[in-house]
C-alpha cells in the first residue's frame, strides 16, 4: 500500500472504531442528545473531511455537480434529519464511511494496474558504460551517448540504447519487451534493442540511435500517453456524468418538495421529513461512482495486461476498436514471413554448386541487399574483395562484375535477356538469381523467405476469434504471393503492389466493412506506414519493424509473433465485455434502487449498497482485465 492508502485505511479504522464505541455508549437526557450529536461529528469529519473540502472547492469553482457534492449533501442531510427525528446519526456517518471504503478499493485496484505496468516497463536504464578512446569505461547518462559510440553492457545490466554487437556472446532476457521468458542468444553482428537484460557475457555494442529514439524510451512514452486517448465508452461516461449529476440533484430537490405536496393534495398531513429523507436516499443511490471509476479502470487494466503479454496499445480507443475487428489485412515480408532470405537451392548448375555460389557471392560482395547478403551467407567463407573489379549495378536487373578475370553476371531474367543469354526458368516459388560466366549460362540460385513458425496458426486463431476476412497485400510477385497465401489459408491476396497501391486497396476494403466492423492492418516496413495510418487500427511488428511503422501504428507487437494479433483482439474483447457488464450492472441496479427510493421503499442501507456496493463490485470486475492468460 502507498502512504496515502495507509493513511486512508487508518482513518477508516478509527472512524469505524469510534462508531462502534458510540453505538454502545449510554448517553441520555437533553444534554445527552447534543453530546451524542457532537461525538458523532468526530468520526464523520475524520472519515469525510476531504470529501467535504472537495465539494466546497467545486461550489467555489462553480462546478458543484460531482460525486463529492452528492455525498456531502446526502450525508450532511442524513445527520441533520437524524438530529431532528430520532437522534440517530449512524446512517449519515456510515454512508461516508462506506463510500471511503469503496474509494480505497478503487485506489488499490488502480495501484495494482499501475504496478503491473511499472514492473513491466521497468526498462529505463539508469546509466550507460561508455567506452573511451583509451579503452576504459565511464558511467554516463544514456542521454549523453552519441550515435556510433561504443558501450559495454555487463551481465545483469540493461541494454541502454539500440545498437549492434561488436564483440561478445550472451543471452538476453527480453521478457519486459515481449512477454516471453525464453532468452535470446546474441553474438557479434546481431542487432540488440534497449530494455533487454544481459544475462551472461560482456557485450560491446555500437549504438545506432540516440537514447530518446531507442526502443525502451519509445515504449515508455507509448504507455505513459496511452491513458490520454479515451475510448468511446469512456467519452460517453464523461458526457453522461455531466448531464446525469445535475439531473439527479434537481430530481432529488423536486422529490423533497413533491412528496409533501402530493400528500397534501390527497388530504394527508404533509411529511416534510419523509420527503427530505427520500431525496437524500435518492442522492446517495444516484452517485455515478461505479461507472466513472470502473470503466477507465477496466481499459487501464486492459492496457496493462496487454503490455505484459508483449502487446503495446497506444490508447483505450484503439483497444475498444480492436475488439470489433472483422477484416485483418497483412503485409507479407517481415509480417507473415521472417524477412530473412536464404538460399533454398541451386538448379541447372554447369559448375560445382560451391563454385557457382562463390562466383555469386563475390559478384554481390559490394551489395547490402538482403538477397546479396543471403548469397554471401550461403558461401560461408571470408570474401576477398580484391578478387572483384568492375562492379556495375543494373537497376531492376542485378549486377555484373569481373571475378578473377572472368565476367560474372548475377540477376533476374530481365538481366539475362538484356545480355542476350538464354536462361532456364525455375518452377519453384521464390526469388531466382540467374548466373552467367563469360557470357555462358551456368545455372540459377533459388532464394526463399521462410514463413514465421506461427503464421498459419495465427490465421486459424483469427478465424476462431470471428474475423470475417483475411487479406494479404504485398509488393512481391504474384507467384510467390499466391503460394504464401495458399499455405496460410488467407482468404484473398493482392500482389505486385507499390506503397500507394496498398493504400488504395485498403480504401477499397474499408468500403466492404459490415456495420460497426473495424479493419486492422498489420505491417512492419517503412513502406507500410501510410497504410497503418489509414486503417481503422494499425498493428506494427515492434522487434524488426521500422521506426516509421511503429510510430504510425496504434498497436505494437513487441516480439513480431503474428499469433499475438489474435491475442490482442482477445484482450480487447475481454476488456470491452467487462465494460458492458459494468455499465449494464451499475445502471440496472441504480435504476431499480432509484425507483424504490423515490417511492420511499429504500432506506440508507440499500442506498449504500447501490452506491458503494455496486462500485466495489464493478471495480473488482474491472481488474479482471489484468489477467490476459485466457484472453
Amino acid at each position: 500500500m502507498t502512504r496515502k492508502q495507509k493513511k486512508m485505511l487508518t482513518r477508516i479504522l478509527i472512524a469505524a472504531a469510534m462508531m462502534l464505541v458510540l453505538h454502545f455508549l449510554p448517553i441520555d437526557g437533553v444534554l445527552g442528545g447534543w453530546l451524542r450529536f457532537a461525538l458523532y461529528l468526530i468520526p464523520y469529519f475524520v472519515i469525510g473531511y476531504d470529501i467535504l473540502l472537495k465539494a466546497w472547492k467545486g461550489i467555489k469553482n462553480r462546478q458543484p455537480f460531482d460525486e463529492c457534492f452528492l455525498m456531502s449533501v446526502a450525508t450532511v442531510g442524513a445527520i441533520v434529519l437524524g438530529r431532528v427525528q430520532s437522534g440517530d446519526y449512524a446512517e449519515g456517518v456510515a454512508v461516508m464511511l462506506f463510500y471511503q471504503i469503496g474509494e480505497l478499493f478503487q485506489s488499490v485496484a488502480v495501484g495494482k494496474s499501475r504496478r503491473s505496468i511499472s514492473q513491466l516497463m521497468d526498462i529505463r536504464p539508469d546509466y550507460a558504460n561508455l567506452e573511451t578512446a583509451e579503452g576504459e569505461t565511464e558511467k554516463v547518462d544514456p542521454d549523453e551517448v552519441a550515435v556510433g559510440s561504443v558501450i559495454v553492457v555487463k551481465p545483469g545490466e540493461k541494454i541502454p540504447i539500440d545498437g549492434v554487437v561488436l564483440s561478445g556472446h550472451s543471452a538476453l532476457n527480453t521478457a519486459a519487451l515481449t512477454g516471453e521468458s525464453l532468452p535470446r542468444d546474441v553474438s557479434e553482428g546481431d542487432s540488440v534493442i534497449s530494455g533487454c537484460i544481459n544475462q551472461s557475457g560482456v557485450l560491446r555494442i555500437r549504438t545506432e540511435k540516440e537514447f530518446g529514439e531507442s526502443t525502451a524510451s519509445k515504449i515508455l512514452d507509448m504507455v505513459e500517453n496511452a491513458s490520454s486517448l479515451k475510448s468511446r465508452s469512456e467519452a460517453f461516461i464523461t458526457r453522461f456524468a455531466r448531464i446525469y449529476t445535475p439531473a439527479v440533484c434537481y430530481s432529488a430537490l423536486a422529490l423533497a418538495l413533491l412528496v409533501p405536496l402530493v400528500r397534501m393534495a390527497f388530504g394527508l398531513p404533509a411529511d416534510w421529513m419523509d420527503g427530505c429523507m427520500r431525496a437524500l436516499t435518492f442522492l446517495v443511490i444516484s452517485c455515478p461512482c461505479a461507472l466513472v471509476i470502473s470503466i477507465p479502470l477496466t481499459f487501464f487494466a486492459g492496457i496493462g495486461g496487454a503490455s505484459k503479454a508483449g502487446v503495446l496499445v497506444k490508447g483505450s480507443n484503439y483497444l475498444e476498436a480492436l475488439a470489433s475487428a472483422g477484416i485483418v489485412v497483412f503485409d507479407k515480408t517481415g509480417t507473415m514471413t521472417e524477412g530473412v532470405f536464404e538460399v533454398a537451392g541451386v538448379h541447372h548448375a554447369a559448375l560445382p554448386e560451391e563454385k557457382l555460389l562463390e562466383y555469386a557471392a563475390l559478384a554481390e560482395s559490394y551489395s547490402t541487399h538482403p538477397i546479396a547478403l543471403s548469397l554471401q551467407r550461403a558461401y560461408g567463407k571470408a570474401i576477398d574483395k580484391s578478387r572483384v573489379t568492375s562492379v556495375e549495378e543494373i537497376a531492376g536487373g542485378g549486377v555484373t562484375a569481373v571475378v578473377d578475370g572472368h565476367t560474372v553476371a548475377a540477376g533476374n531474367e530481365k538481366l539475362m535477356t538484356r545480355l542476350g543469354i538464354p536462361c532456364d526458368p525455375c518452377r519453384s516459388v521464390g526469388t531466382v538469381v540467374h548466373l552467367a560466366l563469360d557470357g555462358q549460362y551456368i545455372g540459377h540460385v533459388l532464394i526463399a523467405d521462410r514463413l514465421k513458425p506461427n503464421a498459419e496458426d495465427a490465421i486459424a486463431a483469427l478465424r476462431r476469434r470471428g474475423v470475417r476476412k483475411t487479406v494479404m497485400l504485398t509488393g512481391d510477385s504474384r507467384k510467390v504471393a499466391d503460394s504464401v497465401a495458399a499455405e496460410l489459408h488467407i482468404d484473398e491476396v493482392r500482389s505486385e503492389l507499390l506503397p500507394a497501391d496498398k493504400v488504395a486497396n485498403v480504401e477499397l476494403l474499408l468500403k466492404e466493412k459490415h456495420g460497426k466492423e473495424v479493419l486492422a492492418f498489420v505491417g512492419d516496413g517503412i513502406n507500410d506506414a501510410p497504410v497503418l495510418s489509414r486503417a481503422d487500427v494499425g498493428i506494427a511488428m515492434g522487434a524488426l519493424g521500422s521506426d516509421a511503422a511503429i510510430e504510425a501504428a496504434d498497436v505494437v507487437l513487441m516480439d513480431d509473433d503474428p499469433l499475438k494479433i489474435a491475442k490482442a483482439i482477445g484482450i480487447a474483447r475481454k476488456c470491452t465485455g467487462i465494460v458492458r457488464q459494468n455499465i449494464g450492472f451499475a445502471l440496472g441496479i441504480k435504476a431499480l434502487c432509484l425507483i424504490l427510493g423515490a417511492l420511499g421503499m429504500a432506506n440508507m442501507g440499500l442506498a449504500i449498497f447501490a452506491d458503494v456496493g455496486v462500485m466495489v463490485l464493478a471495480v473488482l470486475n474491472a481488474i479482471r482485465a489484468l489477467n490476459t492468460q485466457n484472453a
